[in-house]
């Protein structure tokens, strides 16, 4: 099943989105990857889900790239006597590890951690700010807060810290159970919270050796400060704009989404752009006009795919959110406007043969009358270079690794097949030919663009391009090698 756009979906399962039926249908409406969150659902409910999405991959003959999505630590208040009390702007409000439940004057916040970490005039907001607290004194084991923003405040409620850096592992000992639980079970990505710097990323990878590649989830202001090292050290990135939202100021969002979904191009590593993108159609058979402009502007911008949450996982309406992100995207990338704000946004290192191999191949098919570019790529990454050029032309990415194929599907563009091995180029050449038609994307007269690294099975060694023809009776006879 060959896709009429190039950005990638995301969509959370969830309970009103567990069975064959709807998966496969999900699928069918435009759903490349599945997100599995582990934040809900028991560990036989996420083994159920795994197992109906290979089901449905196995059925439709396409990889399909399953991302667990781990919860992350959780700051959280304690409990009210009365189980909720109203805050009034200026009266003084204390957090401390006492565990009598709280009245209007305290609370217990069970985080050693944090008033470890604080500072005179730090920030606290609770219940995604809603209620927003200055810190005036506090010691090891309080904080005596002045409230600014009053409200109603409740039972567990979230607490984030914007102004500071925890320390505090992105990992807790939930996460790792659950950690050791997908990577067992064959996920291909992992997706970290509350990463804040690059060693969060290096603990994880540790632990997964090699068994998922590793998604960071930017939502910490100190994610964005420390963004450079994280995303050397991680495979992807998420830009997760709700936490994120919350400890920023909204209008910082959208500079630092453009900001971080460019460098995360350059480097040629997938983004995920996340949160509230359709969040009304969570019980609406339609999204709004923002909403709709807010998903456009994701893809404008070059993302390697947008993703839905509770609209796909507990929404009423799954299938037609998954549709209208299809038709948007679709849309979009047919405009004029498109093409040359991504051709705009080119840039990057260029500084290796691959990178000059790549380059050329997205020269060559847009000047050319090439259909299809073909890139066999074992580690993936050839085809992740081939995608950071955003060519004109569908990309096939050929791999011999059921486990490339999957991690792909998230990468911009790329149509993954997966081939048997190959040792000579000009079988690869043929492979490749035979898959452009058989997929859809070329004829026998028409001309296809094939990159690969020779010797073949060592990544990084993309070093060879050709122009072929697709017709394999004439590539048969070229010259021997």
């Amino acid at each position: 099943m060959r896709r009429l756009r190039n950005v990638k979906i995301v969509a959370t399962l969830g309970p009103a989105s567990s069975s064959y039926a709807m998966i496969r249908a999900l699928f069918e409406a435009g759903a490349d990857v599945f997100r599995l969150n582990m934040s809900h659902g028991e560990h036989d409910d996420i083994a159920k889900r795994h197992r109906v999405i290979r089901e449905v991959e196995a059925d439709v003959g396409r990889p399909i790239g399953i991302l667990a999505d781990l919860q992350g630590p959780k700051l959280r208040l304690g409990v009210f006597a009365n189980g909720s009390e109203e805050l009034e702007e200026g009266q003084s409000f204390r957090l401390d590890l006492d565990e009598t439940p709280g009245d209007r004057q305290r609370v217990q916040l069970p985080h050693r951690e944090i008033f470890d970490a604080l500072e005179k005039d730090a920030t606290l907001l609770v219940n995604d700010g809603k209620i927003r607290l200055k810190v005036k004194d506090h010691g090891a084991d309080f904080a005596d807060c002045m409230v600014m923003v009053g409200g109603t405040i409740s039972d567990r409620k979230g607490v984030n810290v914007p102004d500071v850096v925890l320390p505090l592992a992105a990992l807790s000992d939930k996460d790792k159970r659950d950690l050791e639980f997908v990577c067992d079970l064959g996920v291909d990505w992992l997706a970290l919270s509350f990463v804040q710097r690059a060693e969060d990323v290096e603990e994880a990878r540790a632990l997964c050796r090699g068994r998922a590649a590793i998604l960071s989830k930017i939502e910490k202001p100190a994610a964005v400060k420390q963004f450079d090292a994280i995303l050397e050290a991680s495979d992807a990135i998420m830009v997760a704009r709700g936490d994120l939202g919350v400890e920023l100021p909204v209008q910082n969002l959208p500079p630092i989404q453009k900001r971080l979904v460019r460098r995360c191009r350059n480097a040629a590593k997938p983004v995920i752009v996340a949160t509230q993108m359709l969040e009304s159609m969570i019980d609406s058979p339609v999204p709004t006009r923002a909403e709709v402009s807010d998903v456009a502007a994701a893809i404008y911008e070059g993302a390697d795919a947008v993703m839905l949450s509770a609209e796909s996982a507990v929404g009423s309406y799954p299938v037609e959110a998954v549709s209208t992100m299809n038709n948007v995207a679709i849309e979009v990338e047919s405009d004029e406007t498109y093409r040359n704000v991504v051709d705009a946004s080119r840039g990057g290192p260029k500084d290796t043969v691959a990178d000059g191999i790549v380059s050329a191949a997205r020269e060559i098919a847009e000047t050319a009358d090439i259909k299809v570019i073909c890139c066999y790529s074992q580690s993936g990454t050839t085809a992740l270079l081939v995608a950071r050029e955003r060519p004109h032309v569908p990309i096939i990415a050929m791999t011999s690794l059921e486990s490339t194929g999957r991690r792909l599907s998230l990468s911009w563009g790329l149509h993954c097949v997966q081939t048997s091995e190959v040792d000579r180029f000009k079988t690869a050449v043929l492979n490749s030919a035979r898959a452009a038609v058989r997929e859809g994307f070329a004829e026998p007269s028409d001309q296809l663009v094939v990159t690969a690294g020779v010797p073949f099975g060592q990544p990084g060694t993309t070093n060879i391009l050709r122009v072929a023809p697709c017709d394999e009776r004439l590539i048969i006879p070229a010259d021997p090698e």
